[in-house]
């Protein structure tokens, strides 16, 4: 009978939590600032935009790890 335990690790290496993420401190603050503003996302735009910025960071860096990696460059 084959077994039934699962493996708990992700089933790629790039499907990583959101806290593992470097712009983990920016996504929590745009989240308690919707709570405290009752969900009124206008008033939390600031956050956004901050945590936006870090994500196109993040992913320029990775693509530049990437690009370096390549066997096509």
């Amino acid at each position: 009978m084959a077994s039934t335990s699962r493996d708990p690790s992700p089933p790629y290496p790039s499907a990583a939590r959101i806290s593992d993420s470097p712009c983990f401190p920016q996504y929590s603050a745009s989240l308690k600032c919707l709570e405290e503003h009752s969900s009124e996302r206008s008033k939390c735009q600031e956050h956004f935009d901050v945590y936006k910025e870090c994500k196109k960071k993040e992913r320029e860096a990775r693509l530049e790890r990437n690009k370096k990696r390549s066997f096509f460059s």
